[in-house]
């Protein structure tokens, strides 16, 4: 019977609480054997599991330099080092941050050949977060012709009589000036930076 560390520590649990401290030994637990590359290693299953991606996502993530090329189980099986958890979880937050896929390959390789990308990773934060702070002004702005928007549509409706159509979507039709002009100023902003 092949168990992890985890089961074993379960089964030690469950034989400790039917013997006195005074019966338990150094001794293996009869029938339990440890599989030492179970215990050392994750098979892809396992870290998906543990990280919430796909099993898929791990492999692509093995082919862009994200993961350390996994090693292989005499059946073929790819494991990866307990250290794949937090890595998997360091570039899941990242990308959260708005960090590609391709700018975390490079700062991941550089840093696996011994390289130093402290000073990449401030700057491509920098990008991440101006982008951000034009995203939210930009939310504002809608946010701002939304409510124009609904001011003026509750308008029309207070004089529109009862099932007639107001043709409140038609409108947006005829706002488009408005909307090229919010976008104009958008661009204009943008190239300011």
């Amino acid at each position: 019977m092949r168990v992890t560390y985890q089961t074993c520590n379960l089964a030690a649990r469950n034989f400790s609480d039917r013997h006195k401290k005074s019966d338990l030994t150094l001794e293996p637990i009869p029938g339990f054997i440890l599989d030492s590359v179970s215990a050392k290693s994750l098979r892809s299953g396992e870290l998906a599991r543990l990280t919430g991606v796909s099993a898929d996502t791990l492999r692509h993530y093995e082919r862009l330099g994200i993961l350390p090329t996994s090693l292989r189980t005499n059946g073929g099986y790819r494991t990866y080092a307990p250290s794949a958890v937090d890595r998997v979880r360091l570039a899941q937050q990242a990308l959260r941050l708005g960090f590609s896929l391709a700018e975390l390959s490079e700062i991941f390789r550089t840093r696996d050949a011994g390289g130093v990308p402290c000073h990449r990773v401030p700057s491509l934060t920098e990008e991440k977060l101006r982008s951000l702070e034009q995203q939210i002004q930009e939310l504002v702005q809608t946010r701002a012709y939304m409510r124009q928007l609904v001011r003026g549509w509750r308008k029309t409706l207070r004089h529109t009589a009862p099932g007639s159509q107001a043709m409140l979507l038609q409108s947006l039709s005829s706002r488009r000036e408005l909307l090229a002009k919010t976008s104009a100023s958008n661009l204009k902003g943008r190239s300011k930076r």
